[in-house]
């Protein structure tokens, strides 16, 4: 019986560089589910029961097939009534909790227990009394073929992201009613354990960089001002106790943790983002990550609704999410056409004259049996830009989506406001609603008094959506200027150049194609900073400090042959695109509209020669442009940038959380 984490590490000595989900993968299915395969029972099937949680964890890095590739017959959950099984071992993949253990000892007590032998994972460390409680059991003892903790509890939503799913974290830890000081305790150690679980996974040794608070002994400091300070103090703290008990676990920094919170940018989370996977989510009102299509019925009758996941195995989905819209919907037309150019038949259909549209060509390819796995996929992208482009022309997305970029980069003001919402009366409540939230974030002091409510009713927002503005006062105890009474949500990096602009431009380092795509998160900024350990201390604090004579080439020194790629690139960084779109996972050479399958391998082979990864952890919720530049940077600064967040929040999402902050409700109860 062992109680020890496994001994694979990140920093295994392996030609091949593996990513964040990779290694997420592999520790599941290899080091947990394969582990299981010992002495007799290698050819024998077993059973997977998990809680609640562990089975997000899983379902998060790895398909059905991998679980059963790995001897695995049934999945079943911890909490509901099961089958007995005595002739076959189970393997637990569990939560430390006590009714958990409970139902674990449960089960495998007794003359018949339900399962033969039993191999116990747990999520996160185990506390000393469970595993009192475990030994104390001296029927269940010979029964258990290992008792391990994983310590892997958090939730790879993306090959360069995870959440930690504190879905409330906005409203628990910044909402307006913050009496219950045992709520918000629980919820960032539940935070910190699962944002530690990450490192355990990774064998990476992080400094934790932190978005202090402002000492100002004229204001008081808030529980708000502290929430960067307290998870990065839990999240060392649970590190610190991974170095002395997880074997090979690493004894000096390996890569760079940077804690922030959703104040430190409020308007990436409701502006529009014009990137093809953001306006997937944002427009499209998916289910996760599933679209729901009508396919024609192969038997000639109705179409048939078909559910299919907007995910990594998809070669096109993957080329095409991060580009703009436009490019996407160009870069599909070609492919479309290249498609039909090389098929006779097809060639045959178009010779009736003229150039054929995307849709034309749509509809002949579906005319081809014989490519219908290759037409499939190139079809559902069309259908799904199509739809959007749609959308964007009958929302009038697009003079918004100018005004939005043009308050933020401090080209447009009051008078531009009031004429958008004088003519275009007709927009939506939730993009009238975007829009003065972005226009709060800039003019912060439009806002004081009444007169961010005359504002808002010549916007006709609703009490709801007014609240939702509102409440973005509640951030603004971790603004660097308390003293003005809602910069705390106003973030000015050019004030002298422009006084009222929350961004300042970057065409001097990156040429701009695509309209609509000036804008850029802030994270990306920082994350150059902490690349180039320029972040400001004053500003960042470190929970463990680096000696300042190494502290310039300890963020910059990478392991083996990434040490020559950190420092030379970054001159020519600048020209590697010419777009703002993730060139990484775009191939050259696709000439024949269907070779996007070459992206997964040009994805892999670009990490091979990478430097120290860099983690950046958002309180309250990340975005999907927050997402895409991890992605962007991890090529231009050849080190894997991570993003973690409480959740992943698409703007309708983020917006009922804004209004909850300020109101008793379900999240249920509010539809946008």
């Amino acid at each position: 019986m062992s109680m020890s984490d496994s001994d694979s590490s990140s920093h295994a000595s392996s030609s091949e560089y593996k990513t964040f989900r990779q290694i997420s993968r592999d520790r599941l299915l290899q080091e947990m589910l394969r582990s299981a395969k010992t002495g007799d029972s290698k050819s024998t099937w077993k059973v997977l029961i998990m809680d609640k949680v562990t089975v997000k964890v899983m379902s998060c890095s790895c398909k059905m097939a991998d679980i059963t590739d790995e001897g695995v017959s049934l999945v079943e959950d911890l909490y509901r009534r099961r089958q007995p099984l005595p002739s076959m071992d189970a393997i637990y993949f569990i939560q430390p909790l006590r009714e958990n253990v409970v139902m674990f000892l449960s089960d495998m007590s007794g003359r018949v227990p339900l399962y033969k032998k039993a191999y116990v994972f747990f999520s996160s460390p185990i506390p000393k009394e469970l595993v009192n409680l475990i030994k104390n059991d001296t029927s269940v003892l010979p029964r258990i073929g290992a008792l391990r903790e994983m310590n892997l509890e958090y939730f790879a939503m993306d090959s360069q992201g995870f959440v930690t799913d504190n879905e409330r974290a906005l409203e628990e830890l910044y909402g307006e009613n913050m009496q219950n000081t045992r709520q918000h305790e629980a919820c960032l150690d539940v935070m910190a354990t699962r944002i530690a679980t990450v490192f355990a996974s990774l064998r990476e040794l992080p400094y934790v960089r932190y978005h202090a608070a402002k000492v100002d002994e004229s204001i008081e400091t808030t529980f708000r001002d502290l929430i960067p300070t307290k998870l990065a103090a839990s999240v060392w703290n649970c590190i610190t106790k991974y170095k002395s008990s997880i074997p090979h676990f690493p004894q000096s920094e390996t890569c760079e943790l940077l804690i922030l919170d959703r104040s430190v940018d409020h308007i990436a989370p409701v502006i529009h983002e014009w990137t093809y996977d953001a306006m997937c989510h944002d427009l499209l009102n998916l289910d996760g990550n599933k679209y729901v299509h009508e396919v024609p019925s192969k038997s000639g009758g109705e179409p048939e609704k078909k559910e299919v996941l907007l995910e990594d195995h998809d070669p096109v989905w993957l080329e095409l999410r991060h580009a703009h819209i436009a490019d996407a919907s160009e870069r599909l037309h070609d492919k479309m056409t290249n498609f039909v150019s090389k098929n006779k038949a097809a060639q045959m259909q178009s010779r009736v004259g003229g150039e054929l549209s995307t849709r034309d060509l749509q509809k002949m390819v579906q005319a081809l049996p014989q490519y219908n796995e290759q037409m499939d996929k190139l079809s559902l992208h069309v259908e799904i830009a199509g739809k959007i482009n749609r959308l964007i022309r009958e929302l009038g997305l697009r003079d918004l989506g100018q005004l939005e970029q043009d308050l933020v980069f401090g080209d447009a003001g009051s008078k531009e406001l009031i004429n958008f919402l004088r003519l275009k009366q007709d927009a939506s409540p939730e993009n009238k609603l975007r829009l003065m939230m972005i226009y709060a974030c800039v003019y912060p002091e439009k806002f004081e008094g009444d007169k961010g409510t005359k504002l808002m009713q010549l916007a006709k927002l609703s009490p709801d959506d007014m609240n939702a503005v509102n409440n973005l006062k509640l951030f603004e105890g971790a603004s660097d200027n308390k003293k003005n009474s809602l910069a705390g949500f106003s973030l000015k990096f050019d004030a002298q150049k422009r006084k009222h602009a929350a961004r300042k431009d970057r065409t001097g380092e990156e040429e701009e194609t695509w309209a609509l795509s000036r804008f850029y998160p802030v994270i990306e900024e920082l994350i150059e900073k902490v690349s180039k350990g320029e972040l400001p201390k004053n500003e960042y604090a470190c929970m463990n400090e680096p000696n300042p004579s190494t502290t310039i080439t300890s963020n910059r020194s990478l392991p083996s042959a990434s040490a020559r790629t950190s420092q030379a690139p970054v001159a020519a960084a600048h020209s590697m695109r010419s777009r703002r779109t993730a060139t990484w996972a775009r191939p050259r050479g696709s000439d024949d509209g269907y070779s996007s399958d070459s992206v997964l391998r040009h994805a892999s082979s670009d990490f091979k020669r990478m430097g120290q990864r860099i983690f950046v952890f958002i309180i309250g919720g990340a975005t999907r442009s927050e997402l895409r530049v991890c992605h962007k940077l991890t090529a231009k600064l050849k080190r894997e940038v991570v993003l973690g967040s409480s959740s992943l929040d698409d703007p309708p999402e983020f917006i009922t959380k804004m209004k909850m902050l300020t109101k008793e409700l379900s999240v249920d109860d509010l539809h946008i």
